[in-house]
């Protein structure tokens, strides 16, 4: 077992800058920048779709400083890609590249291999090349009572959404039923991230597969993210009863919520600008015509992109997981090789321990900078309340077996974050 402490970073002392206004430009600063998020470029479905973070400039309160305990929990896991909690406190993780599917421990430190038709099923259909394999997984809301387990890979035919029952106390996945099929696949810009919404839907975040015009194309599956039930059909309130919920994306590979229901998006860029979004349904998020904040601001029909909250150059990011806890959204960088924080910034009468929202963003902060190599899953993980000036948590995989990485003894990893006042 691995322990680093990091020392204190300072994020702020008294006022956070006020939200950075919108920009057509490119930013002369080499560093990450915020923006604020712009309004969905195609009128909204009746839909459980959170307001979009206010536009004008904001007085923002103090995020405070934090010190992050680094706890290597698991080691030498192959190629490890997607991460899912169980409802025990165990987590699922995939093999992009043997196809398997593992049970892992934190408290014990174990490992174990599922087993069963479906995990039969996944090492033997699975295709393995480039940047496709067996890729994301996640954990319906009501497995408790269905131990319904969904998974992303690619196929003989594309990438394609399986679902199936798994048993924990034995590690067994039962046969499985395919969800969505027909995604694009290539060698690179799969996609691969599929995760259940606060609403109980199913989300599927897929790639270009390289073909770059069909992320605009709505009757493409490339380059979009979709909504969907576990029928593999369009879910209730999508725009225009259509599987897609948001298009104009390069590669999505990260997911999440926060506790007002508003969906965060992490998105490679292609050489200049990585990005983090916020996701609203019929947002048009603008690749290839935009990059970032670079490039068109409309599309050809005349309606408006949407802008990221946050971008990055890319030899600083390649963001990959993404998770949200109380204070901000967190996400996993791989060339970047660090942990983004992009804080929540809470206006002067709110707290998240008051339950107030968010009003803002503050400037993103790198954590975890090359001390672990490149960074591919995260997700939230509990706590002990005991545990003195411990605030949050997250689960982290490494990712330097995956051919672009420079392995060494231990790699690949399975990370405990935790976070406290500085």
């Amino acid at each position: 077992m691995q322990v680093r402490r990091r020392s204190p970073r300072v994020l702020a002392v008294a006022t956070l800058l006020a939200l950075v206004a919108c920009s057509n430009g490119a930013s002369d600063a080499p560093g990450p920048t915020v923006t604020p998020p712009g309004e969905p470029s195609v009128t909204a479905a009746p839909a459980p779709a959170p307001t979009p973070a206010p536009t004008a400039t904001v007085t923002l309160s103090v995020v405070p400083s934090i010190t992050t305990t680094v706890t290597s929990l698991i080691d030498g896991l192959p190629s490890p890609w997607g991460l899912a909690a169980l409802p025990d406190e165990r987590v699922l993780s995939t093999s992009r590249d043997e196809g398997t599917v593992s049970v892992l421990d934190p408290a014990a430190g174990t490992l174990v291999s599922v087993t069963g038709p479906g995990a039969d099923e996944l090492a033997s259909g699975t295709d393995h090349g480039g940047e496709g394999g067996l890729l994301g997984i996640a954990v319906s809301p009501s497995f408790a009572t269905d131990g319904t387990v969904v998974v992303y890979r690619t196929g003989a035919d594309g990438n394609e959404v399986l679902r199936g029952t798994f048993e924990p106390g034995a590690a067994v996945l039962g046969e499985l039923t395919t969800v969505v099929d027909g995604i694009p696949k290539a060698s690179n810009h799969n996609g691969g991230q599929v995760a259940f919404g606060p609403d109980g839907f199913l989300y599927v975040a897929t790639g270009d597969a390289t073909d770059t015009g069909a992320a605009q194309d709505p009757e493409s599956l490339a380059g979009k993210i979709l909504r969907v039930t576990l029928d593999g059909q369009a879910a209730p309130g999508n725009p225009g009863g259509s599987r897609v919920w948001s298009l104009g994306h390069r590669n999505v590979q990260g997911l999440g919520w926060d506790a007002t229901g508003r969906m965060f998006a992490s998105e490679f860029g292609q050489n200049t600008l990585d990005e983090v979004n916020v996701i609203v349904p019929g947002g048009n998020y603008g690749w290839p015509e935009r990059e970032g904040t670079l490039g068109a601001v409309t599309a050809p029909d005349g309606t408006a992109f949407v802008d990221p909250v946050a971008t990055w150059p890319t030899s600083e990011a390649s963001p990959s997981g993404l998770a949200v806890l109380r204070d901000g959204v967190y996400v996993a960088g791989l060339r970047g090789e660090r942990l983004w924080r992009i804080p929540f910034a809470w206006a002067p009468d709110q707290s998240p321990d008051d339950g107030g929202s968010p009003s803002a963003f503050g400037e993103p902060q790198a954590l975890l900078t090359g001390e672990w190599g490149r960074l591919r899953a995260v997700v939230p993980f509990p706590f002990k309340a005991t545990d003195p000036d411990r605030l949050w948590a997250l689960l982290v995989l490494t990712n330097e077996t995956d051919g672009r990485g420079s392995p060494s003894a231990g790699d690949d990893h399975l990370l405990r974050v935790g976070f406290g006042t500085g």
